[in-house]
């Protein structure tokens, strides 16, 4: 079969690549958006057709792929084939020309916070500039897409009164100029756009984009993260290393593995990453403890190195330490500290009287003798015995000064005595 390019270079006239823009909008889709229209340039195409079909998704992700549509030379046509809202409305008023299918739909595109509220005015101000403006850069009416970001825009007319977003279906966006038709198929968009004969490539994500866009999903970060501490922690309590470690490490690998591929971590988060590993295995031979801290420090510098966003990375952070404190918690009253790797470091043997040990020489011959307390026993002070002052302490009750004891246990060099 031959290319589109082998084609057009046969007798076709026209180059059309077709490139889809589904499920969230994110950093991944950003990545592979790059990759895609890269190709189309590279292989001078004539068009290019974006099918839109999104929930919508992350602002700044929405805002890198509207500047890469803006940047483009090649003519761009939206398909919106089932829904394009909130982040996805945006990406498809920053092109030339916007057809929708009979059910399709476009808007609701208010900014909202990870956590389902509001965002901030600032956010909403910037928000609704951002959606004014690609609707302007189109020659589209700017009231409709001011109301697809903001409620208190009054449209009853147009099934929006105030305080809803604007969400326009296939027939409405025609009416008001935002789609220039409605199409029920891609063969019926290519009549319209005068490309019947032109030759079609399409563009799908590799599997690894589509790996990467799952694994930098913002529900996915945090998962990846607690099972990662999930398993060094248990590896700490087990013998060997085992499942649980290699569970760890490899939801760490997934983890950059992802964010490498969709743009988002660079070299000097994998530096980073193994520069901690290697300070935290150093600290195991240097004391001090600052290597240790270092190498936290670096390993969590390569985690936030890799986030598409702080906040979330922070969020996703704190979930994955509170989990590893649990789960800790958790096995030291279970198994304790004498299996698995804190059996190399933790000094176990101790030295008593029963085996015959002692800090110092046993003055067995104190035993019995009588003498007068010089300082309060409080319950530690000290006793003259045959004009020897001696360092004592009691049973455990306060005797006063000048009162006459007697010791009753030699154990090194603490001396027990007892008022008499």
């Amino acid at each position: 079969m031959q290319t589109a390019q082998a084609q057009k270079e046969n007798g076709n006239e026209k180059l059309v690549y077709v490139i889809p823009i589904e499920k969230e909008v994110e950093k991944g889709l950003a990545s592979f958006l790059i990759r895609a229209i890269k190709e189309a340039e590279e292989a001078e195409a004539d068009h290019i057709i974006f099918e839109i079909d999104t929930p919508g998704g992350r602002v700044d992700a929405a805002g890198q792929i509207a500047t890469l549509m803006q940047d483009l030379k090649i003519p761009t046509t939206a398909y919106i084939v089932n829904q394009a809202l909130s982040a996805g409305s945006y990406i498809a008023l920053n092109m030339d020309t916007i057809y929708m299918r009979p059910h399709a739909t476009m808007g609701a595109s208010g900014v909202i916070n990870e956590d389902g509220t509001a965002a901030d005015k600032k956010a909403q101000s910037a928000w609704l500039s951002a959606m004014k403006g690609a609707a302007e850069s189109k020659g589209r009416d700017p009231i409709y897409a001011k109301a697809m970001a903001d409620p208190e825009i009054d449209l009853p007319e147009y099934g929006a009164p105030k305080g809803e977003f604007l969400t326009l279906d296939a027939k409405t966006a025609v009416n008001v100029s935002y789609s220039e038709g409605i199409v029920k198929s891609r063969t019926n968009l290519l009549h319209e756009l005068d490309l019947t004969n032109a030759a079609v490539q399409e563009v799908t994500p590799t599997f690894s984009e589509e790996l990467a866009r799952f694994l930098t999903n913002p529900v996915v970060v945090p998962i990846l993260l607690s099972i990662a501490s999930i398993g060094l922690i248990v590896e700490l309590y087990s013998p060997g290393f085992g499942i649980p470690g290699i569970m760890g490490l490899l939801s760490l690998i997934l983890f950059f593995y992802g964010h490498i591929v969709a743009g988002l971590a660079g070299h000097e988060a994998i530096i980073l990453l193994v520069l901690g590993i290697i300070l935290i295995i150093t600290e195991f031979f240097v004391p001090g403890g600052i290597v240790g801290l270092l190498g936290v420090a670096s390993i969590l510098g390569s985690l936030f190195l890799s986030g598409e966003d702080l906040g979330h990375m922070a969020l996703s952070v704190s979930i994955a330490l509170a989990v590893a404190i649990v789960v800790s918690i958790i096995l030291f009253k279970i198994i304790g500290l004498e299996k698995g790797f804190f059996r190399h470091i933790i000094l176990r043997d101790r030295t008593t009287s029963e085996q015959g040990y002692v800090s110092s020489t046993n003055r067995l011959e104190l035993i019995g003798l009588e003498g007068i307390t010089t300082t309060p026993l409080r319950p530690s002070g000290a006793a003259i015995f045959d004009d020897e002052r001696i360092d004592v302490v009691s049973e455990g009750s306060f005797i006063e000064k000048d009162k006459p004891v007697k010791v009753v246990m030699v154990e090194g060099v603490r001396v027990v005595v007892r008022e008499i």
